[in-house]
Order: C-alpha cells, then structure tokens, then sequence
C-alpha cells in the first residue's frame, strides 16, 4: 500500500520530533512521559498538526503545552535541518486525551461487569 507524500512527510516529522523531546529538549514542563501520537500534514507541506499525549495532571498538561509553545522555533528549526523540505512546515501542538479517554472507558465498563457479576450472585 502506497502512503501519500503528507502522510510519509507526517511520519518523518513524527520521528524527528520524538527524538528531540527524548535527547534535546530540555524543559523541565515537559513530562518524561510526553509522546507524539501523529503528525497531520496539510497537503502543502506547510502545516503540521502535531497530537501529543501527556501523562500527568492537568496543570501539567497546560505547563508542557505552554512549553512545546515556547520550544516550537527551535523544533521548527530542527525539523527543518532533519527533513529535506522546501518549506519548513508552521508546527501547531495539540493535546490528545483519547488514550485517557480509553481508559476511563474501560475502566467503567470493568465496573459495571463487577457490579452486574455481584448483582446476579446476589439473586442466585
């Protein structure tokens, strides 16, 4: 199956970005536990949508979204360096809270299983 140029651009860029976060960017508002889920191009190549997840609190969140805000020049600059592009593509950071999402989902359900379980115990 053959990806289209924004998608393998996205992915590239999804790399280099994780690896800046794990050796060179240095702030201490980014969590260890910070990852990049995706990277969406426009189909210019001069955007990206960069969805990461964060585990922490939400003060947390805030502080590490503030700072990925602060660090997106010298990202920007890297990514420039790391990706051939003609363009280096305006990084916008989102936070992705679906893998929270999933577990509290998950979580519920769990719940209610234990709860449907004592329930038909209860009537037996």
């Amino acid at each position: 199956m053959r990806q289209n140029r924004a998608a393998r651009v996205g992915d590239e860029i999804q790399k280099v970005i994780s690896q800046l976060l794990l050796t060179e960017v240095k702030d201490p508002r980014i969590p260890v536990m910070t990852s990049v889920l995706e990277v969406r191009m426009s189909s210019d190549l001069t955007h990206a949508n960069v969805f990461l997840s964060v585990y922490g609190t939400q003060k947390e969140k805030t502080e590490c979204m503030a700072a990925m805000e602060r660090a997106s020049g010298f990202i920007r600059s890297q990514v420039a360096k790391r990706v051939k592009l003609r363009v280096a593509p305006e990084l916008h950071f989102k936070l992705d809270e679906s893998i929270e999402k999933s577990m509290d989902l998950m979580n519920l359900i769990d719940k209610t299983i234990k709860e449907d379980e004592a329930r038909a115990a209860k009537h037996e």
